[in-house]
């Protein structure tokens, strides 16, 4: 990552979350897999172990913790200074990275990993998701949230020649898009082009769904809401995926 890059993220009052909805969401999306994998005896056990990868503050996992009660929560993160203010939220953090060998954790030695609002932000995606997919044990859970390019309103903003929402064109201001915030979005996927992309990365896509966006003008919030039962059309991408038990675990 270059200076530049790191410097802005190490920001702490750049956003990078779409809200607790969406936290609130993917814990039980995740909840349900594990409760459901305990109950039938499978490999998963009653108390798993949950990387959220790319953890921050902390603020998205706290949310969920709740609803992953008996479950060991790990906040993983490069940035010392997210890792600082995380650690008054969870109750473990560590520093890693996405690169080969860059988790500091066993092959195979994590039940479910959680990947929430960082896909989008990376050069490399392809070495992150090998590296997720070589700490998770065959068959373990990968939640994945991302924004969706192809949001409803995004839809419309393209064609009238408006540049979409999330999007990004320099990290020094908003250029030709609704918006106030830079959040240093380098990657967007519609809901087709995640499905693949996971795919292609050894992961078998159980669930795709959709959430709601907390930037939204209040007036069409209720509408973003209905929109998620469509999640090709939905502001945010939620996906719940595993690693395919035929997939190799090193890059």
């Amino acid at each position: 990552m270059s200076p530049a890059l790191r410097e802005f993220y190490e920001n702490p009052a750049v956003p990078v979350a779409s809200g607790p909805d969406r936290s609130r969401r993917q814990a039980r999306m995740l909840a349900h897999a594990l409760n459901a994998e305990a109950a039938k005896g499978a490999e998963g056990n009653a108390s798993a172990t949950v990387l959220d990868i790319g953890c921050g503050d902390g603020t998205a996992a706290a949310t969920a913790l709740p609803l992953l009660r008996g479950h060991r929560l790990i906040g993983v993160d490069w940035s010392q200074d997210a890792l600082r203010r995380a650690a008054r939220r969870l109750p473990a953090v560590v520093r890693g990275e996405l690169t080969d060998g860059g988790l500091p954790f066993a092959d195979g030695s994590a039940d479910a990993c959680v990947f929430s609002e960082v896909v989008e932000h990376l050069v490399d995606p392809d070495t992150a998701l090998d590296e997720l997919r070589r700490v998770l044990r065959p068959g373990g859970h990968l939640l994945l949230s991302t924004p969706n390019l192809a949001a409803w309103y995004n839809r419309g903003l393209l064609l009238a020649g408006v540049q979409p929402v999330f999007s990004e064109v320099s990290l020094r201001g908003i250029h030709g898009r609704p918006g106030r915030e830079v959040v240093g979005h380098l990657r967007l996927y519609t809901a087709r082009a995640l499905r693949g992309f996971l795919t292609a990365s050894g992961f078998e896509v159980v669930r795709l769904a959709g959430a709601p966006f907390h930037g939204v003008p209040r007036g069409l919030r209720p509408l973003d809401r209905a929109v998620c039962r469509v999640p090709s059309l939905a502001s945010i991408l939620l996906v719940h995926a595993r690693r395919r038990e035929d997939a190799w675990s090193g890059a």
